[in-house]
């Protein structure tokens, strides 16, 4: 039996099992210019969460690690270059949504060769960290938003 002042009360159940869902692995990185902005890229219409901003990035692929999947995304996404050793881990987002369950691991960069320009239709902005919290987000990305604040 627990007293009403028993911190772990104050700790919720957590998500549902995965049950059915398949648990998917994306990558995401907080790109930092000069000023310290991060570039966000805002969904385009006809993908699921379409409008809503997030950290570029995307899902990792089979015998691929996290960081070649990023390195091989902002290639394809962004039109820029840079390397593993160029990632560095701060955060990571376990989310449950209705069809799958989401764990992203977030790395910020601060060094890449070329200008982000997009290339898969999005719209891209840099931001200044504490206005991310005005741009919508994917339920999954908001904790990070509050963790790379804390960071930076």
């Amino acid at each position: 039996m627990t007293s009403p002042t028993d911190p772990f009360e104050s700790c919720p159940g957590g998500p549902p099992a995965l049950g059915d869902r398949p648990l998917v692995l994306v990558a995401a990185v907080a790109l930092i210019d000069a000023d310290g902005r991060v570039l966000i890229a805002q969904r385009p219409p006809g993908k699921s969460m379409a409008g809503l901003w997030e950290f570029p990035g995307g899902k990792v692929d089979a015998g691929e690690t996290p960081e070649a999947a990023l390195v091989r995304e902002l290639h394809e996404e962004l039109g820029i270059e840079t390397r593993q050793s160029c990632l560095a881990p701060i955060a990571f987002a376990s989310h449950a949504y209705e069809s799958f369950h989401l764990l992203m691991p977030l790395y910020v960069c601060r060094q890449w060769r070329g200008t982000p320009h997009p290339r898969e239709g999005q719209k891209l902005k840099w931001v200044a960290v504490p206005a991310l919290r005005d741009y919508p987000m994917p339920p999954a990305d908001l904790p990070l938003v509050a963790q790379l604040r804390d960071l930076l």
